[in-house]
Order: C-alpha cells, then sequence, then structure tokens
C-alpha cells in the first residue's frame, strides 16, 4: 500500500508543483525602423544592444537606446554564397519556396558577439552561421556537416520552420552553442581548436520532446516543448522557452536545467496581449541587472494597437541568476 501510494504521488505531483518565481518586468520599448519587423534576436556587444530580423537577409540592426522608442540602424552586410551545411535539400528547398512570399531566405534567427565584438549571425533557412567582424567581409562558419547530421540523427531538425533558433558564443569566440526550435528541441555545442570547428564526441547536449502548458493566460493549452532563443551568461546558458512564457538556466554541457523563472504575468497583461494564439518571445539577452526579451510580432497588432517589435526590460530575480532553488 505504502509503495502505491508513493507512486500516485509520483506521477501526481508536477500537478501540484510549486509555481515559478515571475519576473517583473521594468520597462518596454518599440523599436522603429526594422524594414522586415520580425524582431528575431537580440545580442549585447561591449555595451550596444544589435538585433536581426527573419525577413531581412542583408541588414544587421544596431538599436538607438537613447529615448524611450528605440531606433533601429540597419548596418548593411555583404552575405556570401551560403555553403552546403549538410540540411536536407528539402527543407532548404522549402525556406527558398517561403521567401518569394516573405522575404529572408535565409531566416536569420538569432544573433551573438564574442568579447571582441564580433558578431555572429544563425540562419534558420540553411542552419548554417554568419560570422560579421568587427572589420572585414562577412563569412560563415566551416562547421562540419556533422553538426547537422549529428543532430538530425537526436531527432532534431526535421521539420520546415523547426532548425536552429538561437545562438551563443563564448568571449573566447571559440565554444558556440545552437537551439533547435521544436519537434524535437535541443542544444547543441560545437568548438573551434586549432582553427577548425567540430565536436568532442557528439554534438548533441540535448535533445528531448514532449508537450507543456501555455500559461493561464493564453489557455492553458498543450503545445511542443520549444526553444526560441539562448544566451550565454555567467558560466551557465539560458533559455527562452517561448510557449511556457519562461526563462531557464542551464548545464553549459549537459543541457541540465537547473532553474527557471516565470515572465508571464507581466507579459500576459490584457493590453499587452496579441490575438495570435501561440508565444511571440524570440530574442534574449541575459546581464547582472536583468533579461532583455524581444517581441516578434509578426506584424500583428496587440490589445493596446502597438505593431511595431518590442524589447521588454525585466529585473534580474531577487536572489540573482545563479542563486539555487
Amino acid at each position: 500500500m505504502r509503495r502505491w501510494l508513493a507512486a500516485l504521488l509520483l506521477i501526481a505531483s508536477p500537478a501540484f508543483a510549486e509555481p515559478l518565481p515571475q519576473l517583473k518586468m521594468l520597462a518596454e520599448h518599440a523599436v522603429d525602423g526594422m524594414v522586415g519587423g520580425n524582431l528575431s534576436g537580440l545580442a549585447s556587444c561591449n555595451g550596444e544592444l544589435w538585433t536581426v530580423s527573419d525577413r531581412d537577409d542583408a541588414l544587421l540592426y544596431r538599436l538607438d537606446t537613447s529615448a524611450p522608442v528605440w531606433k533601429a540602424e540597419g548596418q548593411a552586410i555583404q552575405v556570401p554564397p551560403v555553403p552546403d551545411s549538410g540540411l536536407p535539400f528539402t527543407l532548404v528547398s522549402m525556406a527558398k519556396a517561403a521567401a518569394l512570399a516573405r522575404g529572408g531566405s535565409l531566416d536569420f534567427e538569432g544573433v551573438t558577439c564574442d568579447a571582441a565584438g564580433n558578431r555572429y549571425l544563425v540562419s534558420e533557412g540553411f542552419a548554417a552561421v554568419l560570422q560579421v567582424p568587427v572589420t572585414g567581409a562577412p563569412n560563415w562558419l566551416p562547421l562540419p556537416k556533422s553538426v547537422v547530421q549529428q543532430a538530425q540523427a537526436s531527432g532534431l531538425l526535421h521539420n520546415f520552420n523547426a532548425i536552429f533558433e538561437g545562438i551563443a558564443i563564448n568571449p573566447a569566440g571559440d565554444q558556440l552553442w545552437l537551439a533547435a526550435e521544436r519537434e524535437k528541441r535541443g542544444l547543441l555545442l560545437v568548438q573551434r581548436e586549432q582553427g577548425a570547428w567540430g565536436c568532442k564526441g557528439s554534438c548533441v547536449i540535448l535533445s528531448e520532446d514532449g508537450k507543456e502548458t501555455m500559461p493561464a493566460q493564453m489557455g492553458a493549452r498543450k503545445v511542443s516543448k520549444d526553444f526560441s532563443d539562448i544566451s550565454l551568461f555567467e558560466g551557465k546558458l539560458f533559455t527562452l522557452e517561448r510557449a511556457a512564457y519562461q526563462i531557464c538556466r542551464r548545464d553549459l554541457t549537459t543541457g541540465a536545467v537547473e532553474r527557471c523563472w516565470s515572465f508571464a504575468d507581466d507579459a500576459l497583461v490584457p493590453a499587452k496581449r496579441y490575438a495570435q494564439k501561440y508565444g511571440l518571445a524570440e530574442a534574449l539577452v541575459i546581464d547582472a541587472d536583468g533579461a532583455w526579451i524581444g517581441v516578434d510580432n509578426n506584424f500583428g497588432a496587440r490589445a493596446d494597437g502597438e505593431k511595431r517589435p518590442i524589447v521588454w526590460r525585466f529585473a534580474a530575480p531577487k536572489d540573482g541568476w545563479s542563486a539555487k532553488p
């Protein structure tokens, strides 16, 4: 009887789990000047914020944050021909076909930078990473095809528009994390040694499937687990989990979750809600004082009529990002 009761409590325990601590929103900023809208990534580079749009293949944006409404200043980039990453022809062809209607065949979904200020953009359409150096011409990182091959062998990168959605690089610029979006979602680690990029053992450090429940404000629907961006801070990887409206701190080498925080309460007040029935948070930067979260609203208006991309500022947890649960 005791074993039966213990098993029953174990099965039922998720339903009675304590709610996640809520992050406090400090400010929000509409963003003007993005040609294609669709803010899809954020990076903090030596004190400046940069962003990308998944509809603009030839622009990288610096954000002028001097006023309450931010201005996106486009920097033209000359993108060289995309190398073969090993992504199947069918998925690449679908990305090219979709671009005819919506623009952005490269489908830039994330941006990050190293300590030197070099920017790195991840292309979902081609599963490739473009380096935009401080000086010199942009170039595609020579990542081995085994990155995509191992990801697919682990169940990742099989569905159109669900390829790489987030990117983070260490300050030295020789360790690169990539986030596979959904169905399955996962994390990959690629490293550069003696000038060559590769993986120590498996490129895939996390691969997982399953459903999670959206916040009550979104109808508490069951949807696929996802990652929509990642950020590196103080030796930990932070994942933006769009459907669940949460940020989670994870181990760098295993992807194991250590602690999570919700941003649902302040992000889903009635005036800030969109008619779209899924999460729209697509960009993340973690720093000592808080989190920047970017919203890709797909040109859709929210309840208060705002149609521009939005960046939210949340305060860091009271006990800090590194505190134990």
